[in-house]
């Protein structure tokens, strides 16, 4: 990191206001970022909302095309936040919203994940938590009329997505679902609530189950019997998305191909790695072999929590001795298991002061009990580091260089999730995968995400099947996801219904691990001899998250 403070340019003015209408219009966003003066409010999914938020990206737009960079940064800024608001007045302009409903990422989702990351410690920080749980009928009402609105329009989502995100929110709803539990188990750590603020939580509480109930109620009754029968989007659609999550455009094409030449490599790889672990077996034979292997079991959600723990805060200690410079507020990483049982692991940044440190969650599905540390460890350097808290942390440290907006929001998940999964590989380059079991699960994470690619792409552009019997669709999406890992059946079909819900995301993964290496070997290319790994890793992850477009462009003109 460079002691010199940046004095700020218009470019860089422009991007921090444009984090603060963030802030202002997406009041989870803010919470996200540890923005918390407005976690009173919850995000306005109504057609007014989206029509605010569209006003403001074309405005910032407006600003920063008429803007002059300065230096160096500043190109990357203006390119990168750029392309980001014109996908995001693109995705408007075609209706995205309208039809937003899926498993993972969709407003059912955010608005209760909101309260996630809120702070908990005082009976003010309660009194802020009730007031935003009174905002949750609102929220659910606009993005009711927000869905009215496709359906008047035909931009409906699939069926298989309404259904699914009405049994998420009985689960929410239940009497001992979220939010009847989080007002129940409400504890300040200076002592007990007040009466009043206890009955404003409760109260609240309670408004927002029947909320939630309402939505449900209405995608029964109403969006279910309008929702589209297919779950591909389609090419174009599609390739919006794929943009989006990249910040790249690739070749839909070409990719669906490599994938399906990439998922042929790994599963050779696995092969060949099921032979170490006992001679002559197959990769189905040599993971029943591990599975009885008690001595790398883990039973128990907090038996996983305390192995995740100490294995990333082993990770911290010993990268930061050797490949890394990892500054003290990042060495903090909790690892927390999730209030939900939906079967994702996903990470949360710190927020800008290193107050809330980053966060590792694992939301583990209902019935499952039991964990394999050789398939989970690769999860947890993902996760960690040298993954999305290593990267995701240093861009929010780096305030000497990097104003608001690159420290706090830009980026993409190509370039997320793809240096997560380089940075897998780099674990086993650096010796931390030197068991075969443990080397077999990380091949296996990296061949599901292989057969994402085919999946994922096969499904919504309605391409022909790898066994030349027709064309993709759902049936045929699950059985081929089973057969490309090993897991419970639980973790497959969650798995499967958000690729189909969330169209180029999960491509985004081994799409963007692919990129990083293509970037890091004509980085290599060009310096030659001289060519440093562990420098091109510390240049690459100071300018923050940008599209990978944007990190080809910046590491081809540093």
């Amino acid at each position: 990191m460079t002691e010199t403070q940046r004095t700020p340019t218009p470019i860089d003015r422009i991007s921090d206001a444009w984090v603060d209408t963030l802030a202002e219009l997406s009041p989870g966003l803010a919470t996200y970022i540890g923005r918390f003066e407005h976690n009173a409010r919850l995000d306005d999914y109504s057609p007014e909302g989206t029509a605010r938020a569209l006003a403001a990206a074309r405005s910032t737009l407006a600003e920063l095309e008429a803007a002059e960079p300065v230096d160096d940064v500043d190109v990357v800024t203006r390119a990168d936040l750029a392309g980001d608001l014109r996908l995001q007045i693109e995705l408007a302009e075609a209706g995205a919203h309208l039809r937003d409903v899926n498993v993972i990422a969709s407003p059912a989702q955010e608005i209760r994940n909101t309260f996630d990351l809120m702070p908990t410690a005082t009976v003010d920080d309660w009194g802020v938590i009730a007031a935003r749980l009174g905002a949750v009928p609102a929220a659910i009402e606009g993005y009711i009329r927000t869905l009215r609105e496709g359906m008047e329009r035909g931009v409906v989502p699939a069926r298989r997505q309404v259904v699914e995100v009405s049994t998420q929110i009985g689960r929410y709803t239940a009497d001992t679902g979220f939010f009847a539990t989080f007002a129940a188990d409400a504890a300040p750590a200076e002592g007990g609530l007040p009466a009043s603020v206890a009955r404003e939580l409760a109260d609240n509480a309670n408004a927002a189950r029947v909320a939630y109930d309402g939505l449900a109620s209405f995608f029964t009754s109403e969006l279910l019997p309008e929702a589209g029968e297919t779950d591909a989007v389609g090419r174009e659609l599609y390739a919006l998305h794929s943009r989006r999550f990249l910040g790249a455009t690739i070749d839909l094409d070409e990719t669906y191909e490599w994938g399906l030449q990439e998922l042929a490599r790994m599963v050779a790889e696995q092969e060949s790695i099921a032979n170490e672990i006992l001679p002559g077996a197959s990769v189905e034979e040599a993971v029943a072999h591990l599975e009885k292997d008690e001595s790398r079991k883990l039973h128990g959600a907090d038996a996983l929590q305390r192995w995740m723990q100490e294995t990333s805060d082993r990770a911290v200690a010993e990268l930061g001795r050797t490949h890394f410079d990892i500054p003290e507020p990042i060495r903090t990483l909790e690892c927390m298991i999730a209030p939900t049982n939906e079967g994702g692991i996903y990470y949360t940044g710190p927020t800008d002061d290193f107050s809330r440190p980053g966060r590792m969650w694992w939301s583990v599905p209902e019935g499952v009990d039991s964990f394999d540390t050789w398939r989970e460890l690769t999860t947890v350097y993902h996760e960690g580091v040298p993954g999305h808290h290593l990267q995701i942390a240093q861009a929010v440290y780096n305030r000497s260089e990097l104003n608001s907006w690159r420290r706090l929001l830009a980026g993409s998940s190509g370039h997320a999730e793809g240096w997560a999964l380089y940075a897998e590989r780099l674990m086993e380059q650096l010796g931390y995968l030197d068991d075969p079991a443990d080397r077999l699960g990380m091949l296996d994470g990296q061949r599901m995400r292989a057969a994402r690619v085919v999946l994922d792409i096969g499904v919504h552009l309605g391409k022909q099947r790898p066994d030349g019997q027709g064309a993709w669709d759902a049936d045929y999406a699950f059985e081929f996801m089973k057969r490309n890992v090993n897991m419970p059946e639980e973790f497959v079909r969650f798995e499967v219904n958000r690729y189909l819900g969330w169209p180029g995301q999960a491509p985004s993964y081994k799409v963007g691990q692919r990129i990083w290496e293509q970037i890091r070997d004509e980085d290599a290319a060009r310096a030659g001899d001289a060519f440093d790994v562990k420098a091109f890793h510390m240049k690459a992850l100071r300018l923050g998250g940008v599209g990978l477009d944007t990190l080809r462009m910046a590491l081809a003109e540093s």
